[in-house]
């Protein structure tokens, strides 16, 4: 991944999935991160084993609690993440922790709308919001570049599930909470794109694949693509992608989806 190098990531829902696969293939490249930041709901729990032996082999990952739909959380992650930083900023972060209730539109309830919008929606406006300062001191470390992934960047992981013009796989499964939390995250993507783009942070909305993964891989059906295939691709897309990409919405090929 030489056209990416990043000093410093955060990667939301770090613990398994996407996301865990993020945190191994920052460590491969050939210079990797000097700091990992691998946020994660319950770091001492079960489910955070494998990220726990990661960072026990590998002194740059820190793993820091984090729950996205908790504010106290997000300000207490984004104090530690700046200790760490020491006065340099944060180059990348990766909103990657999402949920989903898969129901059809009539099952939908107000509860299960709320808590899937509140992750998936309302946790990477949050996030952009408390780690701004960090990415602007990234940004004004590299002065007088252009944008890219290397400077300063948000990359929100959206699905293809929240295109409005291609109902990708209705007929699959309905999943209206995360269908509308998804387009409505596109939104924000955009939005985050016009807004900080004065300050030099590249903004992105980017769809994973349909991936084997606990959310993806639910059900008989086996989904097309593996954790490292999907990530590989986007580590590529994030390591060529500028200015004319911000506020773009992708897939791990770089290709455009349809809004």
């Amino acid at each position: 991944m030489a056209g990416l190098s990043v000093h410093s990531v955060l990667v939301t829902g770090a613990n398994r999935g996407l996301g865990l696969g993020f945190v191994q293939h920052f460590l491969r490249m050939p210079k990797p991160p000097q700091w990992i930041f691998a946020g994660c709901r319950d770091p001492k729990g079960q489910k955070a084993q494998e990220l726990q032996n990661l960072a026990s082999k590998h002194p740059n990952i820190i793993i820091i609690p984090l729950e996205v739909s908790d504010p106290a959380s997000i300000k207490a992650a984004a104090a530690k993440v700046g200790e760490h930083l020491g006065g340099s900023g944060l180059n990348l972060l990766i909103n990657n922790a999402g949920i989903a209730k898969p129901k059809s539109l009539d099952m939908e309830t107000l509860e299960d709308m709320s808590e899937v919008y509140t992750t998936n929606t309302i946790g990477p406006l949050l996030m952009a919001q408390a780690f701004l300062p960090l990415l602007k001191k990234a940004a004004q470390e590299h002065a007088g570049s252009g944008l890219s992934c290397s400077k300063a960047a948000i990359i929100n992981m959206s699905s293809y599930a929240g295109s409005i013009e291609d109902m990708y796989v209705w007929e699959f499964g309905q999943v209206v909470s995360y269908r509308c939390s998804k387009a409505a995250l596109n939104m924000l993507s955009k939005c985050q794109s016009l807004a900080y783009k004065e300050h030099g942070i590249l903004c992105v909305a980017l769809h994973p694949g349909w991936v084997q993964t606990d959310m993806g891989g639910g059900g008989s059906f086996k989904p097309p693509l593996t954790v490292d295939d999907s990530v590989q691709g986007m580590l590529k897309v994030l390591s060529s992608i500028s200015e004319k990409e911000t506020g773009a919405f992708l897939d791990w090929e770089g290709k455009v989806i349809p809004w």
